[in-house]
């Protein structure tokens, strides 16, 4: 068995439905499960209607039913009986919203759970109308079960042995089971979502509980790429990188798997291969457990937008306690942390730029001086942390040629990432400088 997921834009309109249905026939004898998000923009598209329905009092769908009975339409489908239902329950539901004048958390999962249902119901029928043995199936219906923590729900471990008695009886028949992404339901019956990379975490989930051969991830890249191309057009997809690479390379800017989503697979050891699904005969990228010969760097990511907040106390020398202080103050306020570097007399930190640390800072100023700059970047690199020396004297010698200034390093406990601070000016020129140095020119 493979797992096989399509995102959004991959399944988008009809055209894009067909091109994913010729992937998935070509690996029929692999006996793929199928994992879908939701059409296109429909997600957004939900989440518009919801807020019109709170602040104009609409209840209108027209948008998205014009999307799913076009696309229905330009695939000769008769599936109006599965269809019309879901968008009538779907109106109902934004009635509802406008009348209350209220959208909870519970409510908007159940309403960003139309998109997925809606988008694998019109998969699945037209797999059937080309001759591909295809069943729909809601996420619950496929064995999975999740915390009540709506907007961001995670799998319960009942799910793990629910998965495989629903959908291995379905493989083994010929039948090619389409799930809906990014949803489950709580043990009280309540729709719930997955959070960031929710879809992804389907695919992997099901990898992971059935024992498949791989997860491959469908995107609209070659795979995973040593850099981001908009920034350096020459950067190469790589053939693999493990886990921890992978997940490092997400949180620090690349639009990869998100961290989430790949802890099924790490757990049994499951591959990941991230294709594209605008051109399926790219090899992709495969994600494993391990490489045998890394190369000294595999990638250079880079994050905007961001606060360096340095703290300064002598009061730090010897004082057992000092560092909780701190991090108790940010816990707090509820701003989350993303670099860490310390001396014996300073903490350096950084923040996102959106949070606004003025409550912070004043609860800071009881116990250090504290001065906080804004319009900074984090540039990363994915490499091999025991070669340090030889990647932090070539980084910053060729930054150092461009008037680049690092403010601040952090290299990570994960042993794959070395991280430092510059202008937010200067942050894409360092990146094109890096690549350059560690992979050449195009």
């Amino acid at each position: 068995m493979i797992v096989m997921k399509f995102g959004g834009s991959s399944i988008a309109n009809a055209d894009r439905i067909r091109d994913m249905a010729e992937i998935v026939k070509k690996h029929v004898p692999r006996k793929p499960v199928l994992t879908l998000s939701a059409m296109g923009d429909t997600t957004d598209h939900l989440l518009d209607a919801a807020y019109a329905a709170i602040n104009t009092g609409s209840s209108s769908i027209d948008e998205i039913q014009e999307l799913h009975l076009e696309t229905i339409a330009a695939l000769g489908l008769d599936v109006e009986n599965e269809i019309t239902p879901l968008l009538e329950e779907l109106k109902n539901l934004l009635i509802g919203v406008s009348m209350i004048k209220e959208l909870t958390k519970k409510t908007q999962d159940y309403l960003m759970s139309f998109g997925e249902r809606l988008s694998t119901r019109i998969a699945a029928a037209y797999f059937r109308a080309v001759s591909v043995n295809a069943k729909a199936l809601d996420a619950w219906d496929a064995g999975f079960l999740s915390d009540d923590n709506y907007s961001s729900a995670w799998i319960l471990k009942e799910s793990w042995e629910m998965i495989p008695r629903k959908l291995n009886p379905l493989v083994k028949a010929g039948v090619l089971p389409v799930v809906t992404g990014f949803i489950a339901k709580t043990t009280r019956n309540t729709i719930t979502t997955l959070g960031r990379g929710g879809s992804d975490l389907t695919a992997t989930v099901i990898a992971a509980a059935c024992g498949a051969e791989e997860a491959q991830v469908w995107k609209d890249v070659d795979g995973i790429l040593t850099a981001d191309p908009r920034i350096v057009p020459e950067a190469k997809p790589l053939e693999a990188v493990t886990y921890e690479e992978a997940a490092e390379l997400a949180y620090y800017g690349a639009q990869v798997l998100h961290p989430r989503s790949m802890q099924p697979c790490v757990k049994t050891s499951t591959p990941v291969l991230v294709k594209n699904s605008y051109n399926a005969r790219s090899p992709g990228t495969r994600i494993v457990a391990s490489l045998e010969k890394p190369a000294p760097v595999r990638a250079i990511t880079s994050r905007k937008n961001v606060t360096l907040v340095d703290i300064v106390s002598t009061r730090m020398v010897g004082q057992a306690g000092f560092l909780e202080q701190v991090f108790s103050t940010f816990a707090k306020h509820d701003v989350s942390i993303d670099m860490v570097a310390t001396s014996e007399v300073s903490i350096s930190v950084t923040v996102d730029a959106t949070y606004d640390l003025s409550g912070l800072r004043e609860d800071m100023l009881k116990i250090a001086q504290v001065h906080i700059k804004t319009g900074k970047a984090i540039v990363t690199i994915i490499g091999d942390v025991e070669r340090s020396s030889e990647i932090l004297n070539r980084t910053f010698s060729v930054c150092a040629a461009a008037g680049v200034q690092a403010q601040m390093l952090s290299q990570g406990a994960s042993k794959v990432n070395i991280s430092f601070i510059v202008n937010d000016a200067q942050s894409d020129e360092a990146v094109r400088r890096i690549h350059r140095e560690f992979f050449g020119a195009s």
